[in-house]
């Protein structure tokens, strides 16, 4: 099997930088993996890599269509993206496959792969079109009812499947409760025959029936950063970002719009590169500044307010981008007996990139290009140790530990799988809250103490006065 490099992670957290330094310690390609980097024009909005920070490297599929097109479905993706690695070996060179859009990557890197539990996706056609999801709307009309509505149905006909979400994840909710809807049968059970039906082709050896199989001798980097460390970068990043000519690129995508409406021509707003984080959030900021609506104070507070909205939408689509990979992609690993390929590199601390980073990758590429051994994947930090540690413990009690929420009632925080669970009980924000807490109750108790104190003080003062006020009246 040709090797394979696929850098995953979430935003921000070094990917682009690590794909370049392999690429060149190594006679490397880059094939980009992010849907939006694929538009062209706007490199400042989709965060492509700078020209002058490619080292040279050729870098594919990057830039590449035009702002009216629909982002590539998964099937097209990743036939082209196969040629252009096909292309790669044949030139005697090393694909390297980086990108945040991972269902992209996974379809990549898989053989048929099944539809994943709470997936929205159909099997190599992408996501699902408007036009499906409103058949279904308009066949169960309660699909479209309020999330705790739909949860409540969801409890009646397939409990399972109703524990194992998040009580906010709606998507996944209303497709569990679909599917049960299109099959007569609980959505627990379907997933439960797909895992039975791939666990006995693994037992059997069978993999040439192409069950989750992957298609390259491949090594998978997650480049990953603690919460705290990754939040605060993807502030400053922004914020550079807003510097380097963000709100022109903006401008002059909300231009076109406009034009192309006057031209008789329409765009939907909720497709394609216009739901790009950074366009969408300011939309309302150049619709007030086209009206001439508001005064310059009201205005720059809508800037500011729009660019905090920025800021927001970062950080929630990095948390979605560790989920996929934490779930999705390590079970589609797990599923083939692959974890052992998937090596997490800390990225918390951008000074200690080289032997956080660098070193590391470099030995495991070496590794794989030799066809030799590879160290443990938890040997390379503590950070790995943790999540990796935790995923392989899951793992190992099988099928029948069925997944579900749990809920920290002193954080009010609600973790969708029992490895999350851990990892909050055992993290800073979680600790720091019951620190804070210990705090709080020493401080209440120190407090009551006192007015104990006081109390007793006070009745021992109007106990001294009555005695004095006896002994007058005797005397």
């Amino acid at each position: 099997m040709e090797p394979l490099i696929a850098i995953v992670g979430a935003t921000g957290t070094g990917k682009s930088k690590l794909a370049v330094d392999l690429a060149t310690r190594f006679n490397g390609e880059i094939i980009n993996g992010d849907a939006m980097q694929m538009y062209r024009g706007l490199p400042i909005i989709t965060n492509q890599i700078p020209m002058d920070e490619r080292n040279g490297i050729p870098h594919h599929l990057i830039s590449c269509i035009d702002l009216e097109e629909e982002p590539w479905r998964i099937g097209l993706f990743k036939s082209e993206c196969l040629r252009i690695i096909k292309d790669i070996h044949s030139r005697g060179k090393l694909p390297i496959l980086v990108g945040g859009t991972h269902y992209y990557t996974q379809a990549v890197l898989f053989k048929g792969q099944l539809v994943g539990e709470g997936s929205d996706e159909f099997q190599g056609s992408g996501p699902r079109s408007d036009r499906e999801t409103e058949e279904s709307s308009s066949k169960w009309p309660i699909l479209d009812a309020p999330t705790d509505v739909v949860l409540q149905k969801l409890r009646e006909v397939d409990p399972v499947m109703a524990d194992r979400w998040h009580p906010n994840d709606s998507r996944k909710i209303r497709r569990s409760l679909e599917i049960y809807f299109q099959t007569g049968r609980p959505a627990s059970e379907v997933y439960a025959e797909q895992k039975r039906l791939k666990q006995t082709t693994l037992a059997n050896g069978d993999f040439t029936a192409g069950e989750g199989q992957l298609r390259f001798s491949t090594m998978v980097f997650w480049i990953h950063s603690e919460k705290e460390a990754l939040i605060a970068r993807l502030e400053k990043r922004v914020d550079a970002m807003i510097e380097q000519g963000l709100m022109s690129e903006a401008q002059r995508m909300s231009d076109y719009i406009r034009e192309r409406r006057t031209q008789g021509s329409s765009i939907d707003p909720t497709r394609g590169v216009w739901v790009a984080i950074g366009f969408k959030e300011l939309a309302p900021y150049f619709e007030a500044l086209h009206k001439s609506s508001l005064s310059v104070d009201e205005l720059e507070s809508l800037k500011k307010s729009c660019i905090e909205s920025i800021k927001i939408a970062t950080r929630q689509y990095s948390a979605s981008q560790i989920k996929w990979i934490r779930n999705k992609l390590w079970n589609s690993l797990a599923e083939t007996g692959m974890t052992h390929r998937l090596y997490l590199l800390d990225s918390t601390n951008v000074g200690d990139w080289r032997t956080c980073i660098t070193e590391p990758s470099e030995l495991l590429t070496q590794a794989l290009l030799k066809d030799e051994s590879t160290p443990d994947p938890k040997s390379f930090s503590e950070l790995a140790r943790t999540i990796l540690g935790a995923k392989e413990a899951r793992s190992q009690k099988g099928p029948g530990s069925a997944a579900k929420c749990f809920t920290c009632h002193i954080c009010r925080k609600t973790m969708v799988n029992e490895e999350q669970w851990h990892i909050h009980l055992n993290g800073h924000s979680h600790k720091r809250v019951l620190k804070a807490m210990a705090k709080r109750a020493e401080r209440e108790e120190s407090l009551q103490a006192r007015k104990e104190s006081t109390r007793r003080i006070s009745c021992d003062n109007e106990s001294l006065e009555e005695q004095n006020s006896l002994s007058d009246l005797f005397q």
